[in-house]
């Protein structure tokens, strides 16, 4: 489950530990997700894991490099990888009519918000939004407000060489 990346990508390491990843696919399989977006990319190893779990995964990544990192990285699995800014790629997901089972956010920090607020706008009524590295109160406060979501932090604590202090992985949202 979740296969090892290449160790010669080039891009800087992974910014969620395999074992809180390999908890992720875990929790796909339970909710029986067939569709995965991913907000930030950087080597592909996340969607990895949750094609392995069966689903879909949809990727979008601005940074040329990565995406073709984690093209490379998916080759063979259902994987659609979407170069693009985020806040410009979501509203076409939208306008589009898409919905997924999950929402996995591991991007841009600042605009960590907006991609909540598309986040919760695509995914269908019952399913999950992910965020890695939930470490402000002011993303947890408002979130917690958030009349569209039950909301859930759930330590998936990790912790990865580059990292100096264990981080929370994920807070999970449940769209209604």
């Amino acid at each position: 489950m979740c296969k090892e990346l290449r160790p010669d990508t080039a891009v800087p390491a992974l910014s969620q530990a395999q074992d809180a990843l390999l908890k992720l696919s875990i929790l796909a399989r339970l909710i029986g997700a067939k569709s995965v977006l991913e907000i930030g990319t950087l080597g592909g190893y996340s969607a990895i894991c949750f094609a392995e779990a069966g689903a879909e995964v949809t990727r979008i990544e601005i940074n040329p490099k990565h995406q073709e990192v984690a093209r490379e990285s998916v080759e063979g699995l259902d994987v659609e990888v979407i170069l693009g800014a985020a806040l410009e790629v979501l509203p076409k997901l939208s306008e589009e009519g898409r919905q997924f089972d999950i929402v996995f956010i591991d991007a841009d920090f600042d605009d960590q918000w907006e991609h909540f607020d598309w986040a919760v706008k695509l995914t269908r009524p019952n399913g999950c939004v992910f965020l890695d590295d939930v470490d402000s109160d002011s993303i947890i406060t408002k979130i917690g407000k958030d009349d569209r979501v039950t909301a859930t932090l759930v330590p998936i604590v990790a912790t990865h060489p580059m990292i100096p202090i264990p981080h929370i992985l994920s807070f999970v949202v449940g769209s209604e």
